[in-house]
């Protein structure tokens, strides 16, 4: 049995000398690559990880204090809050990002005059700096002279103090992310035109009405194109820092203002190592939202057996 087995081992052939240059081209190009994952990649990450377990100022030297920093986390109000927000925010702004992208592809989709011009058009906003963006929304959102206000009273409708107020400032910081959805849009357009044209004319053929074709032909073979964004989306939506950060530092000296209703995880992550040097318990709270991101991801990619359409399955 041992020599039936070794036979079916094919025997080494040496490289020839082709190869071996090829070889040695090969990772001399991808070397950069290689030296720039383990060194800027993989030691900060390692070294993170050890940061977490460590009680660390910046200023001197970190001290070992074991799983004390996690512990922490189970009777800190911040850390419940900045949970709280991002979670209401990613279970809000998600769906209704993604609902308005495929509304947008769609439309594009049908179009036949200007698509280049109107695609260019929906996407721009979503490359404009996120800065940029939140000071000009900041001042959409302005109380006093504020155009979004100002149409409110033209309608009769006394408008909220937005960002100033805790009750609406989530809610502002929301309706400010629809502004970027031009990146998802192009996504569910490419989709969208690799959807067979033959499935469309079957079904009229058989009657179907357009919503009819709607969800049982472009949902179902639009499916991984929603599912790639859901997850980028989700992603995204947990790493939320540059609005909320802008607005806060505008509208008060404590970021996450007011009240804290608009203080995100990496916001609550940023002021615990760069406000308040604790950079130990900072590294610790990033470590937590790794493992947040991992469960949803293997939670959302385990659902999708259940709606994501793909070719061959029963």
């Amino acid at each position: 049995m041992a020599i039936a087995k070794k036979s079916l081992l094919k025997p080494k052939v040496p490289l020839t000398p082709t190869e071996k240059r090829e070889a040695r081209t090969f990772y001399i190009l991808i070397s950069p690559w290689i030296f720039g994952l383990i060194f800027f990649t993989g030691i900060p990450l390692v070294w993170s990880l050890y940061l977490s377990f460590t009680k660390w100022d910046v200023l001197t030297p970190p001290q070992f204090i074991g799983v004390e920093n996690y512990a922490d986390m189970l009777s800190d109000k911040d850390f419940y809050q900045s949970l709280k927000v991002t979670t209401v925010y990613s279970l809000v702004s998600v769906p209704v990002r993604l609902a308005i992208a495929l509304g947008l592809a769609l439309l594009l989709n049908s179009a036949t005059r200007a698509v280049g011009f109107f695609r260019t058009a929906f996407y721009l906003p979503a490359v404009v700096a996120s800065v940029a963006v939140a000071v000009i929304w900041r001042w959409l959102f302005n109380p006093r002279f504020g155009p979004i206000n100002g149409f409110l009273a033209v309608i009769g409708i006394d408008g909220p103090a937005w960002l100033n107020d805790p009750d609406y400032a989530l809610w502002a910081l929301i309706i400010m992310s629809f502004w970027g959805v031009g990146g998802e849009m192009l996504i569910f357009f490419a989709g969208l035109k690799g959807i067979p044209d033959q499935l469309y004319e079957a079904a009229e053929i058989d009657g179907a009405s357009k919503w009819r074709k709607f969800l049982n032909i472009t949902i179902p073979m639009l499916s991984p194109t929603i599912f790639f964004n859901l997850v980028m989306s989700v992603i995204g939506s947990f790493q939320t820092f540059d609005s909320a950060f802008v607005i806060s530092t505008a509208s008060a000296r404590d970021l996450g203002s007011p009240a804290g209703s608009t203080l995100f995880y990496v916001l609550n992550i940023y002021r615990q190592g760069f406000s308040r040097l604790n950079m130990g318990y900072a590294t610790a709270l990033a470590w937590v939202l790794l493992a947040l991101l991992f469960i949803l991801t293997y939670l959302i990619n385990r659902s999708s057996q259940r709606w994501v359409y793909t070719e061959g399955a029963s």
